[in-house]
């Protein structure tokens, strides 16, 4: 399998947010992704991670770029998270179900540990 890197294009995808709104990356055309994988919801190391995409939103913008939060924790899980970081922002996605199945596709879902 190979692995995903800067600049590598790759298929559209439809993920579902905080907000439980599906997140479609073909209505993002024209823009940079930045897609911020972590390994789970509620440590310290991934929330400070996803209050900084929180944080440099406005720089992100003016770069024609999105920046997403990824990672396999469920939507209620995403909402509470983001509700507790204060991310209104960022959009944070849930590659739930099937589990890991976009972090698989793009080559970084670790099998063993059962997250990106």
């Amino acid at each position: 399998m190979t692995r995903i890197s800067v600049g590598d294009k790759f298929a559209d995808f439809s993920l579902k947010n905080q907000k439980d709104a599906a997140i479609d990356t073909a209505s993002l055309n024209g823009k940079k992704l930045l897609l911020s994988f972590h390994p789970l919801a509620w440590t310290d190391i991934c929330s400070r991670q996803m209050q900084s995409l929180e944080e440099n939103f406005d720089t992100f913008q003016s770069l024609n770029t999105v920046a997403l939060g990824l990672s396999v924790d469920s939507v209620p899980c995403k909402k509470a998270w983001a509700d507790s970081l204060s991310i209104v922002k960022t959009d944070l996605l849930a590659d739930f179900w099937p589990h890991g199945g976009l972090a698989l596709k793009l080559g970084i879902f670790i099998d063993r540990f059962g997250f990106s």
